[in-house]
């Protein structure tokens, strides 16, 4: 046996997340690799294997082509670095919706094969018992409500909800109905400020706002959006650096040191040893 002791970190889990309701506010981020998910797992509560990889890596014009494999794969190479952070997997659309069986078997399989220690699916009025399903049965859910991605088609389009009366109370009861069948913790997307503060008073689970309400009990943002890697963001979005500048200087640079033959220099080349 060895005599060096391995030191454990303890990972948060859905239980966690659930008893900051009202507390210090969560800190939500996505994660789709190992070395950005290294990166923020000493800063985040929750990394969030989002569907949104799609459209941030592999250039989708929204997730809904997003398969089961993708997030798996993402899922697997973040867990392989975040030690501390809970890591939760986004269920991406049609993995889910056409029974709570079906959903139950690509959970299982999400679980199985990434070691994380939640699933994520949007919540709408056919998904609530689908959500208590995967509870009773030992998957830990987050739901996800207002401005759905997933469904971008019906809608027309990524629009803000909860404006009109008759929305702005289905969006209410969709957050109730998803806190009662059993998830941990729901993602308030794009809806209105007063309407975010509603449903975080108005439920006994947190809050995770994104483009909600800083009255949420926490909050998420896309990392690459936050980062300034693309040349647009969402209203939601507050830029927290310029990679996208940072990225275009280094490879200009490069560029010319290689066009210049300054690169590589006596530094960066190997010489043979004398005699």
């Amino acid at each position: 046996m060895s005599s060096h002791r391995q030191e454990t970190v303890r990972r948060l889990a859905a239980p966690d997340i659930a008893a900051r309701k009202g507390g210090t506010p969560i800190v939500c981020l996505t994660a789709y690799t190992a070395p950005m998910a290294e990166l923020l797992d000493e800063h985040c509560d929750l990394l969030l294997v989002g569907d949104s990889v799609g459209m941030v890596v592999h250039g989708l014009p929204n997730t809904v082509g997003v398969t089961l494999e993708m997030m798996i794969l993402h899922g697997q190479a973040v867990m392989r670095a975040a030690k501390r952070a809970m890591v939760v997997v986004d269920m991406p659309f049609g993995s889910y919706e056409g029974s709570a069986e079906t959903a139950y078997e690509n959970a299982a399989r999400v679980m199985k094969e990434t070691g994380a220690q939640a699933v994520k699916v949007e919540a709408g009025a056919t998904i609530v018992g689908t959500i208590e399903y995967l509870v009773k049965r030992g998957i830990p859910v987050m739901g996800h409500v207002g401005l759905r991605p997933q469904a971008v088609l019906v809608d027309g389009g990524f629009k803000a909800k909860g404006k009109a009366a008759d929305e702005r109370q289905r969006i209410l009861e969709e957050a109730k109905a998803t806190a009662e069948a059993g998830a941990f913790a729901v993602v308030v997307e794009g809806v209105a400020e007063g309407l975010a503060r509603e449903i975080t008073e108005a439920i006994s689970v947190p809050t995770i706002g994104i483009g909600a309400s800083a009255g949420c009990d926490g909050q998420i943002l896309v990392t690459d959006d936050m980062l300034g890697l693309f040349d647009w963001t969402p209203k939601f979005v507050r830029r927290y650096g310029d990679l996208r500048g940072e990225i275009a200087r280094a490879v200009a640079g490069y560029a010319e040191d290689v066009r210049a033959r300054r690169f590589p220099g006596p530094a960066e080349i190997y010489f043979a040893k004398a005699g």
